[in-house]
């Protein structure tokens, strides 16, 4: 069973419609959160690699620009996922109120 399955019981009302557009609006910003938080990540690992004087430095440095790519994917697997879910929902939801029409 589909967490949104509970969508296609009653009529769909207009504040439904409302909070399945904010869904999507917090998901992509979501992802953008994820993007902003990897990409300081690399920037900072890529500074951290400008001073081989010290050496935590540099394993700090090489530590975070995988990390940060990691960071990146993780957004937008989740992202992706998520945004799955909604259109399965609005699918869902097309079918049932054109089957009620």
């Amino acid at each position: 069973m589909d967490i949104y399955d509970r969508f296609l019981r009653d009529e769909l009302i207009l504040r439904d419609e409302l909070a399945i557009d904010r869904t999507l609006l917090a998901n992509e910003r979501t992802l953008l959160s994820y993007v902003r938080s990897g990409l300081a990540a690399v920037v900072g690992g890529i500074t951290f690699l400008h001073f081989p004087q010290n050496g935590v430095l540099m394993y700090m440095g090489v530590a975070l620009i995988p990390l940060g790519i990691a960071m990146v994917g993780v957004g937008y697997q989740r992202y992706a996922s998520m945004r799955r879910s909604i259109e399965k929902v609005r699918r869902k939801l097309s079918t049932h109120v054109g089957a009620q029409e």
